[in-house]
């Protein structure tokens, strides 16, 4: 399997972990009976559960980018080094944002964040290349 594909399939893995992350979080925060109901409410998650939810939809907002790129890239010419470089830097950048993320870490969370974004960066730019 190209590294380019495998990177999807751990992110998408990643990608139910902040799932299940920010869920159990949220539950620990307002308890069973308010999960399982109706949610009438709409209390929002606070804290760590905040955190992880906020990972979450930030996590949400890059993977279809991640996504689009490697098939465009797959279908337009293939892959390279450069690819291969970028995927395993979203892939990392990920993986380190949601701790640091979770445990409000700001300045490397920055640093995971613009790691990943780097590497989509650089996936953009082989299609050009």
């Amino acid at each position: 399997m190209q590294i380019e594909y495998a990177t999807v399939l751990i992110a998408s893995a990643l990608g139910l972990v902040h799932i299940a992350c920010a869920s159990f979080a949220f539950k620990a925060q307002v308890g069973h009976k308010y999960t399982i109901g109706a949610r009438d409410e709409n209390l929002l998650p606070e804290g760590v559960a905040g955190r992880l939810k906020r990972a979450q939809l930030n996590f949400q907002e890059t993977f279809p980018i991640l996504i689009a790129l490697v098939l465009v890239l797959d279908h337009v010419q293939g892959f390279d080094g450069l690819s291969m470089f970028g995927a395993g830097s979203y892939l990392l950048g990920r993986l380190l944002f949601l701790p640091l993320y979770a445990f409000g870490v700001p300045l490397y969370r920055t640093l995971a964040w613009k790691l990943a974004t780097a590497g989509l960066v650089l996936l953009g730019v082989s299609v050009f290349v």
